[in-house]
């Protein structure tokens, strides 16, 4: 689905990451996982395309995303930002179906399938019922869910979501990353995510990409690579790894200083 060749990604002189090798297959779920500053939301923007690598390139369906065209792009990949700005007073339902423009290429109107899409979408995130109201008006969880909604609307084989948790309440963060295991799960969607709830990240992914924030990474199944030592030295902070009947619960160590 999506593959990065020789990729590396510079912050002024800092090196975040170098000959990143790596290739996510459709059906997959990966979480992105790193200390803050270690370039996961840098690496997101870039397999979305928006942002160009310092070395390398990155291939969507075996094709360098250079060469897609943006409308093709936008029927391939979906992109949730970590942060957004609402300056218009546009409605929940008008948000959601402005994620369907990629589909009509010099149609303006939305036609009853797009409502039908951006209706069953803010049902599965369960903000249907705020439809009419102004996106602006909405608290922070409720306009991420209605984020969320306009990306399933989008429709694409590959989401990219930088933190699809943040501002969400517990009960609606287990709902959405099960949502997003399920999409991959049943319907072969592909998902890359940013995430620092280890659990949450652990119980929903497949697989999971390790940085370090100096150029070194770590990539594999989630069995492999979430390992309380390597988990330890990639994020700076002893972990500790708990069953819980089928989960595993990640927790900090205690400082004993």
């Amino acid at each position: 689905m999506i593959s990065t060749h020789q990729l590396s990604l510079n912050i002024g002189q800092r090196r975040l990451i170098a000959n990143l090798d790596w290739r996510v297959r459709d059906g997959e779920c990966w979480s992105v996982i790193g200390r803050n500053g270690a370039g996961k939301s840098t690496l997101l923007r870039t397999l979305a395309g928006l942002r160009t690598p310092d070395a390398g390139h990155v291939d969507i369906g075996g094709r360098p995303i250079a060469d897609w065209p943006l409308a093709e792009l936008a029927r391939q990949r979906a992109f949730l930002a970590q942060s957004r700005s609402d300056a218009f007073s546009y409605s929940v339902i008008e948000t959601v179906l402005s994620a369907r423009h990629p589909y009509h290429g010099n149609r303006y109107w939305e036609d009853s399938d797009d409502h039908a899409a951006a209706i069953k979408a803010l049902d599965a995130m369960e903000v249907a019922d705020l439809a009419e109201r102004d996106v602006r008006t909405l608290s922070g969880g409720e306009r991420q869910r209605v984020a969320i909604a306009a990306m399933l609307a989008q429709d694409t084989p590959l989401l990219l979501l930088d933190e699809p948790a943040n501002a969400l309440d517990l009960a609606h963060q287990v709902s959405v990353m099960g949502l997003l295991a399920r999409l991959c799960r049943e319907q072969g969607k592909t998902a890359v995510m940013i995430g620092h709830d280890l659990t949450l990240a652990h119980s929903v992914s497949t697989h999971a990409l390790l940085l370090m924030g100096d150029g070194r990474w770590l990539a594999g199944a989630t069995a492999e690579v979430m390992r309380a030592d390597i988990l330890g030295e990639y994020l700076g902070h002893p972990i500790d790894i708990i069953q819980h009947g089928k989960r595993s619960i990640f927790i900090p160590q205690e400082d004993t200083e």
